[in-house]
């Protein structure tokens, strides 16, 4: 790698990146970790995972930086306990379900602490909740949940349909929430001040490292926005195309250690 820049704080997504397609903090991803820390380089995590689904990875981890939970709509210290929150106008969430519904999508809410669903046995519920380690509460309806919502996930396995649900979704709420996918198969919409670039922002100022010194790695087309905000940004081997030519350097992918070695070859031999 011909640029070498300083870098002060690593900002990682986790689905498809920090762990494993079976979910799986390695080892080697932990000692990476361990390692920025012996080099004085801060690390923080931000997924479109509540916070609480994030907090088996936070002792691992040894985590000391604010947690970016709903892609920034919640952030959080270690403890839980909230340091800032943006969620969507009940208007705007009240045509989010609309046109994510009319895309033929299944919809989630998450609100506070609160997973919300309308069918147990939808896709990706079951897996979902293994992910996160708590169940969603089943509600006969959203109607009297939009007051507090921090993201309206659209749900689909036709990953075409939920492209194009993500461009009209982006279309339609330009400049008043932000849609991007986290995974093929889901389309998050939250605050338009809760996206992953409006992350690096806030942590930037929240820990006083200039964005030129922050250095993001992911795998999704919401992990881009990290990157145009970043000093350095990585692209796991097994994102798209689309997403690895945002990026300044791929690394290899999620299940072969992808995170790790970038940490190891981009991150740290710079450091030295």
């Amino acid at each position: 790698m011909d640029k070498k820049p300083k870098i002060s704080l690593v900002v990682a997504d986790v689905d498809g990146t920090l762990v494993t397609e079976d979910k799986v903090l390695t080892p080697r991803a932990q000692a990476a970790v361990k390692a920025l820390g012996r080099a004085c380089i801060r690390f923080a995590i931000t997924s479109g995972r509540p916070p609480r689904g994030m907090a088996m990875l936070f002792d691992p981890l040894e985590l000391h930086t604010p947690v970016a939970g709903f892609n920034g709509g919640l952030f959080v210290k270690p403890d839980l306990s909230i340091l800032e929150q943006k969620t969507l106008e009940p208007g705007i969430a009240r045509q989010a379900l609309e046109l994510i519904r009319g895309r033929g999508l299944d919809a989630w809410i998450y609100s506070g602490n609160d997973w919300l669903i309308t069918k147990l046995d939808a896709p990706h519920v079951a897996r979902e909740a293994w992910t996160v380690k708590f169940d969603p509460k089943v509600v006969a309806n959203f109607d009297d949940r939009l007051t507090s919502v921090a993201k309206i996930v659209g749900i689909s396995d036709d990953h075409e349909g939920v492209g194009r649900a993500e461009a009209d979704a982006q279309a339609a709420f330009a400049g008043r929430a932000t849609a991007a996918r986290s995974q093929p198969y889901y389309l998050d919409i939250t605050h338009k001040d809760a996206n992953k670039g409006a992350v690096v922002d806030d942590l930037s100022a929240r820990l006083g490292v200039p964005a030129r010194e922050i250095a993001t790695i992911g795998d999704s087309p919401n992990d881009v926005l990290m990157f145009r905000r970043s000093g350095f940004s990585i692209a796991m081997g097994n994102a798209s195309d689309q997403v690895k030519a945002q990026a300044d350097v791929t690394t290899d992918s999620y299940n072969d250690e992808g995170f790790a070695k970038a940490m190891e070859r981009f991150v740290l031999e710079s450091a030295r």
